[in-house]
C-alpha cells in the first residue's frame, strides 16, 4: 500500500512540475478564416494596343485568423473548373490587391494555353499563407477573358551583311527587327572576325558604312571591322548612328549540358514573340539564366512561380527535353517538355543509327513546324523521327509530300537541302539549295 501511495505522489509531482513550467498560451486558428475576393471587372477583352493599360485589379479582404498575424498572399489563375494543380501563381506579398496590365494578364492566359481571340473563362483564388503548412484558399471567382496573340511582325527591310556574318557578303543578311522606338532597329547575331555593313532589301542600292569608325554612318561608307562574338547591334536610321555590344542570354547549371562553369546553352531571339527561346536537354538538377556567360547579371526564381529575380534562387528541373522561354521585359520564364525532331536514314549525316540531323522549331507555329535550312544529304533514304528514337517516326507512303506514321522511307539524291515538316498538317518539303 505504501509503495502504491509513493508512486501516486511521484506521478502527481511530475504533473505539477510540467504544469508549473508550461505557462505558454496556445491560440487556435479560426477554421473559418478566409479572404473574400473581388475583381475590378467581370469581363476583359485584351488587345495589343492596350497592352500597357491596367486591365484587371484583384482585391481581397484580410482573413480573421483569430489572432494578430501577418499573412502573405498569392493569386492563382486556372481554367474554369480546374483544380489549380497547374495554375499560374503570382506572389502578392502582404498587399490586399494586385493590378495587372494587359500584357501581364495576357501572358498568364497564354501560359494557361487559352486560344487567342477566343472568349474563355478562368477561375481566380487567393491563398492566405501564415507558413507553408498554414494556407487557406478563397472561394474561386470567375473572369471572362479574351487574350490576344503575341505572334508579332517586327520585320524590317534592313539587315547586316559582310564577311563576319553567317552568310557572308552574298547574304541573305542578318535581319534587323523593330524596337519600341520608331526608326531604331536591333539585330542579334554571332559574328566572326571580319567586316560588316548595313543595307536595305538584301541589296546594295542603299547601304551604310562608317568612314570614321566613330559610330556614325555614311551612305556607301567604309566597312565596319568587328571581332568574333555574340552581339546586339542597334541601328538608328533617324540620326544614322549605331552601337555594337556583346550580348547573349543562356542557361547554366548542374542540369545543363556544360554544368555551372558553362559555356551556357544559348537562347535564340524569337521576333514572333519578342522573347528568347532555347531547345535544351536537361538532367535532374538546377539551372539559372544569365547574360554573356557571366555571373554579373543572372536570374533565378525565389518563389518557384515562373517569375525571375536578379540573383534569385536556383530553378529545380527534372531530366527531359525542353523548350525554355525567357521574357527579358517582364522577367518571366516557362519550361515546357517537348519532343525534338530530326532526320535519320542512309542519306543523313549519321546514317540510320543517328544522332539525327537536328531540326529547329518555328516558334511562331505553336510547335507544329520544324525546319533546317541547310542539311547535307547523300543519295539514299530518310525518315523523320522524334527524340532520336523510333517510338514516333514518319515516312511517305505515296511519295507525295504527305507524312504517315511509320510510313515508307523517303528517297533523296545528294545535295544541300532546306527541309521543313508540319506536324499539324502532316506534310514536308525538301528544297535543294
Amino acid at each position: 500500500m505504501k509503495t502504491l501511495l509513493n508512486k501516486a505522489v511521484f506521478l502527481l509531482s511530475i504533473v505539477l512540475i510540467f504544469t508549473a513550467c508550461d505557462d505558454r498560451e496556445y491560440t487556435m486558428i479560426n477554421s473559418n478564416a478566409n479572404a473574400t475576393v473581388s475583381l475590378s471587372t467581370n469581363s476583359v477583352v485584351l488587345t495589343e494596343e492596350t497592352a500597357a493599360d491596367e486591365a484587371l485589379t484583384v482585391s481581397w479582404t484580410e482573413p480573421d485568423f483569430g489572432f494578430s498575424n501577418a499573412p502573405t498572399y498569392r493569386i492563382l489563375f486556372d481554367i474554369a473548373g480546374g483544380d489549380f494543380a497547374e495554375a499560374q501563381t503570382i506572389p502578392a506579398g502582404s498587399d490586399l490587391f494586385m493590378t495587372f496590365t494587359g500584357s501581364e494578364l495576357n501572358s498568364r492566359l497564354l501560359n494557361l494555353e487559352l486560344e487567342p481571340d477566343v472568349e474563355a473563362t478562368i477561375d481566380i483564388v487567393v491563398e492566405s499563407r501564415l507558413s507553408s503548412s498554414s494556407v487557406v484558399t478563397s472561394t474561386p471567382v470567375s473572369l471572362t477573358v479574351t487574350p490576344y496573340s503575341t505572334v508579332l511582325d517586327l520585320s524590317t527591310t534592313w539587315g547586316v551583311v559582310g564577311s563576319a556574318t553567317p552568310n557572308g557578303w552574298d547574304g541573305p543578311d542578318v535581319p534587323f527587327y523593330q524596337t519600341g522606338t520608331d526608326g531604331v532597329y536591333v539585330a542579334y547575331t554571332t559574328l566572326i572576325d571580319g567586316l560588316i555593313k548595313f543595307r536595305e532589301n538584301n541589296d546594295w542600292a542603299l547601304n551604310y558604312g562608317d568612314n570614321g569608325a566613330d559610330g556614325t554612318l555614311e551612305e556607301g561608307g567604309a566597312d565596319i571591322e568587328v571581332t568574333a562574338g555574340t552581339y546586339k547591334i542597334e541601328f538608328n536610321i533617324n540620326d544614322l548612328t549605331y552601337t555594337i555590344e556583346p550580348y547573349s542570354w543562356g542557361i547554366v547549371g548542374s542540369a545543363a549540358p556544360n554544368g555551372w562553369d558553362g559555356p551556357d546553352v544559348e537562347f535564340e531571339y524569337d521576333p514572333s514573340s519578342d522573347q528568347w527561346r532555347a531547345l535544351v536537354t536537361l538532367t535532374d538538377g538546377e539551372i539559372k539564366i544569365r547574360q554573356n556567360n557571366d555571373w554579373a547579371v543572372n536570374y533565378g526564381d525565389d518563389g518557384a512561380d515562373g517569375t525571375l529575380e536578379l540573383n534569385g534562387s536556383n530553378i529545380v528541373v527534372s531530366a527531359g527535353n525542353y523548350l525554355v522561354t525567357f521574357n527579358e521585359k517582364d522577367l518571366t520564364y516557362t519550361i515546357e517538355a517537348i519532343d525534338f525532331w530530326g532526320i535519320v536514314g542512309s542519306a543523313a549525316p549519321n546514317g540510320w543509327d543517328g544522332p539525327d540531323a537536328e531540326l529547329k522549331l518555328d516558334y511562331a507555329s505553336d510547335g507544329a513546324v520544324w525546319y533546317n535550312n541547310s542539311v547535307d544529304l547523300v543519295d539514299g533514304l530518310i525518315k523523320f523521327r522524334s527524340n532520336n528514337a523510333w517510338d514516333v517516326n514518319y515516312g511517305d507512303d505515296g511519295a507525295d509530300g504527305s507524312l504517315e506514321l511509320n510510313g515508307a522511307d523517303i528517297e533523296v539524291t545528294a545535295g544541300n537541302y532546306a527541309v521543313t515538316i508540319n506536324l499539324e498538317e502532316l506534310t514536308y518539303s525538301l528544297t535543294q539549295n
